[in-house]
């Protein structure tokens, strides 16, 4: 004799009970306050999140001091928190993209600054003498047809 299994019936769930349910199950964790800037240098865009509450400055899920190897580039990125003296109290976190690692740097330093001055509207003048606050405009001249570069042309022949 065969035994007949009994069917097992599927109850649909209506779509505000799978969202419970995903709610349930993800953490909630309190959103913090945070000051949100853009920073540019060539192609690189690097967006800047100042906390209040945290200490360091993490590039792209690093610690900066882990992304930047080079003691200049660090400087570089830390300068505006060191020069208003609240490296420690702030935080920031990074996300940048494009260009190579001089220009992500001093990316970043523009976010940091601008982000500074949205945490408070008294370093302006601070930040705006040490030009930090300057967007550095100069980006590669585009290559022109009958040029080998933008401005170098061929070698002159005579015949």
């Amino acid at each position: 004799m065969i035994e007949k299994k009994p069917k097992i019936q599927k109850t649909a769930k209506s779509k505000t009970e799978k969202q419970k349910e995903k709610e349930e199950k993800t953490p909630t964790t309190k959103k913090e306050k945070y000051f949100e800037a853009v920073g540019r240098r060539k192609t690189s865009v690097a967006r800047v999140r100042l906390y209040s509450k945290k200490s360091g400055v993490i590039v792209n899920e690093k610690d900066y001091l882990e992304y930047f190897p080079i003691l200049r580039l660090q400087k570089t990125v830390i300068s505006p928190l060191e020069e208003m003296k609240i490296a420690d109290k702030v935080g920031a976190v990074v996300k940048v993209k494009g260009g190579g690692i001089k220009s992500q740097a001093e990316a970043i330093r523009l976010g940091i600054a601008r982000a500074l001055v949205l945490y408070n509207p008294n370093f302006r003048k601070r930040l705006k003498r040490k030009r930090y606050l300057k967007r550095d405009s100069r980006v590669v001249e585009r290559k022109k047809y009958g040029l080998k570069k933008a401005r170098r042309a061929p070698q002159w022949q005579k015949r």
